[in-house]
This record gives C-alpha cells, structure tokens and sequence, in this order.
C-alpha cells in the first residue's frame, strides 16, 4: 500500500517535486512506525485496569505484549493502517510544503489523532465500536458504527487532515489566474499513477480481507470466516471496478475526453468507499456503493475547483468525501445475517435501512461521520495553523516556483545530464570515422 501511494503521488505531481514527494512517503512510514510504537498503539488499543471508551491507556511501547487480546503482528498490521492515513494528507499538501511540516504532522497523526479515532471504532471498549463488550455503556443504539477496515478511520482521518492543511496553505502558485480560472496543472507522469493504482488495488485486497484477522471461524455449515474473506474481496473488485467505469463515462460526458487518470482516482474513491461495508454488503450493492462514489469524487472535484481548493491529488475529495458516503452506505444496505455473522448480538441487532433494518445503524454512522470530521477539525486543524503562524508550513514562492527537489532536496529526480559525458581515447583497428575518439 505504502509503495503504491509513493508512486500515486509521484506521478500525479510535476517532475520538480518527485524527490520530495517520494521521500515524504517514505518517511511516513518511519516516522509513524516510531511514533505508533511508543504512542499511537497504547492509544488505539490499550485497555488498562479501567476501560474507556475515549482513548486508550496501557501497553506504551508494547509492554505486555503478546497478551490474552493480540499479539506483535496485530500491532503490524495496525501500523499499516495508520501510515495510510498520513500517506493520504501528505498528497493533499504536495508540492508547496516545508519538509519540517511533513515530519510533525506525520508524527502527531499516526501517534495521536489517528489512533482516538480507531479506539472508538475498532477497540473492545471505544464509545462508537460495534464490538463493544467492556466497560460502561452498551453499544450506540443498540448496533454501533460498523466501519469494517477503515473508510471512517482511516480514510476520513487522512483525507480531512489533508483538506485541512491545503486550506490552510492556500493553492500552489499559478493554480488559477487572476480572474480566478482554474488552470490545469497535470501530473508529469501517467505510468506511475497507473502503476500506483494497480499497487494499491493489489493492497487493499490485505485492508478489506485482511481485517477479519482470523479465517477459520466457522459460521454455519460449510460457512465461515473463509467465506467473509472471499467475498470481501468480491465487494471491494466490484466498487472499485464500477466507480472507475462511471468517473471514465462521467468525466466523458461533462468533460468530453477519456482520461486514465480520472478512471484510476475514480477506481480508488471506490475502494475508499466500499471499505467500511464490505464485509457486510452483498456483491451486487457494491456495484450501487461504486457507482454513488464516482459522483462523490466528481462532484467534490467541482466544488474545489470553484472554491479555490487545490490538492494535486484529489485525496481530501477522494478519501473524506467518498469514506463519508462510504459510512452511509454501511447504514443503507448492510445484511442482516453479514452483520450478525460478524458482530454477533441479539437476532434484533439493527442493520441497513434499506434491507429492513430500521434506521438506527444509519444512525450510528451519521455520528461517526459527525464525530471524525469534529475529531480531526480541532486538532489537526490547530496543528496547521500554529505551522503557518510559525512559517514552518509553506516554502518561499522562489522555492516552489524552482521546484522543492533542486532547492531543498539536492538535486532532481530525472538526471538527463549528470556531467559524466565525455571522450574516451582508446584504440581500434580501422576505425578512421572517429579517431579513436568513441562518446559514452
């Protein structure tokens, strides 16, 4: 995943920036690695003598690891998730960004932000989990916000914080002229957006599948655990395969060209969308999950391009808009037996709308939606903010009109000329063209 959103980003950026959007990828990983270790774990999943339901407290540093409730490779796979959403923000401020800003804010959202919001969904005690079974409190409505692998914690963290940033530093320079057109600034190399997709797609099928974390869990039958795998993977194919159709037929039609890079945004914003429902949804919903998330992406587009908002990734309109439409879906069309095989509960446990659930599951995702988007707003939006105060969020105009890869990083990421041409003398037999004298 990490690779894949390395070479999104590269190509959807111009060459003048490739070094430094390469290296912020990188050092997404490590900096979050170090910061969700000694930090951001405790507070996704440590419980402590005394659950909370807000924030966890216990195993800083992995202490007390392995336990009764996970293991070293649980922490793994949580980090995975965690550096994800870093990786998305750090496409939103691409291009005019001091490298210092990169290096606190992937700190501060792997090890702290990121990590409140996947207690409340994903741990045993958090106030919004479907899996809530400790601590005070029942579950939200008797059904709690179900967001499967991330859509809510993942995608709607990263991509809010990365609207949050770029608003807050302004468009790239040029970006739309002074009567407030907007200009097109395109990526420098297809290929690797193309190849990014594709790495992505292949990683996501380790996001959704992977997070039942066990497979051999019977259900029923010749049901179980493999069963939810297999068709995870079938929902996650069929959103994302659809919503890249539609945003190819889509732009076509308001924009009259057929356009790789709209298909492969518009394969992702699928895939962020089907995310948080694709254990509990039927195939064929997901073609419906697909479909609404290429209008998402589309319509979020236009309203930036009107507002003045600039993300050279589409990651804020791609990740937040399409992981909210992603957590009202959940509400709309999960199945009952999909729900109950998961969670568990009582044979009344609420489910989609749409499927004669009643509406308290949806309920429970509108304040999940509610409650990320507050989340994210008073802490990485302050975070931002005191960047920009301290003019430790934006480089010089001069810098990012040069290009942030020759003055901050050393050199470009595409040498067509690195001085070493030159004549070698050496001798051959016959050779009169060019006396000895051959360019290398």
């Amino acid at each position: 995943m990490q690779l894949g959103f390395a070479m999104l980003c590269a190509g959807s950026v111009r060459a003048k920036n490739t070094m430094n959007i390469m290296l912020t990828n990188v050092l997404d990983a490590a900096c979050g690695g170090i910061s969700y270790y000694v930090f951001g774990f405790a507070f996704a999943f440590g419980q402590g003598g005394k659950p909370n339901g807000f924030i966890g407290h216990a195993n800083w540093g992995l202490q007390n690891v392995p336990n009764a409730s996970f293991d070293y490779s649980f922490f793994l796979f949580q980090w995975a998730f965690a550096i994800a959403a870093a990786g998305i923000t750090s496409g939103s401020i691409a291009e005019r960004t001091q490298f210092v800003a990169y290096l606190v804010y992937s700190s501060v959202l792997t090890g702290f932000v990121y990590p409140i919001v996947s207690h409340w969904l994903w741990s045993t005690d958090g106030w919004l989990s479907a899996t809530k079974s400790v601590g005070p409190g029942g579950l939200l409505f008797g059904s709690g916000a179900i967001d499967f692998a991330g859509s809510g914690v993942v995608h709607m963290v990263g991509g809010l914080a990365g609207f949050w940033g770029a608003f807050i530093e302004g468009p790239r320079i040029g970006r739309f002229d002074k009567s407030g057109n907007s200009m097109n600034f395109r990526g420098h190399s297809a290929t690797l957006v193309v190849l990014g997709t594709f790495l992505l797609w292949f990683g996501w099928y380790g996001f959704n599948p992977g997070s039942f974390l066990k497979i051999l869990v019977p259900y029923e039958g010749v049901k179980g655990n493999w069963s939810g795998v297999g068709r995870t993977a079938v929902t996650t194919t069929l959103a994302g395969s659809t919503a890249g159709v539609t945003t190819l037929f889509g732009k076509r039609l308001l924009d009259g060209h057929w356009n790789v890079l709209d298909v492969c945004n518009g394969v992702l914003g699928g895939f962020a969308a089907i995310t948080a429902s694709c254990a509990v949804v039927s195939p064929w919903a997901s073609i419906i999950c697909g479909f609404g998330a290429a209008w998402v992406l589309i319509g979020f587009n236009r309203l930036a391009a009107r507002f003045h908002y600039d993300d050279p990734l589409e990651a804020a309109q791609l990740h937040a808009g399409c992981g909210a439409w992603g957590l009202l879906f959940v509400g709309l069309f999960a199945e009952k037996n999909y729900v109950q095989q998961i969670y568990g509960g009582n044979a009344d446990r609420p489910f989609g709308l749409f499927m004669g659930g009643g509406g308290r599951l949806l309920a429970a995702q509108i304040v999940q939606i509610l409650a990320i988007t507050g989340w994210v707003t008073v802490t990485m939006g302050p975070l931002f903010l005191a960047l920009h105060r301290f003019r430790l969020l934006r480089i010089s105009s001069e810098d990012e009109i040069a290009g942030m890869d020759l003055t901050r990083h050393g050199g470009t990421a595409y040498i067509h000329n690195d001085g070493s041409e030159q004549l070698v003398h050496f001798t051959t037999k016959g050779d009169k063209n060019h006396n000895g004298k051959i360019p290398i």
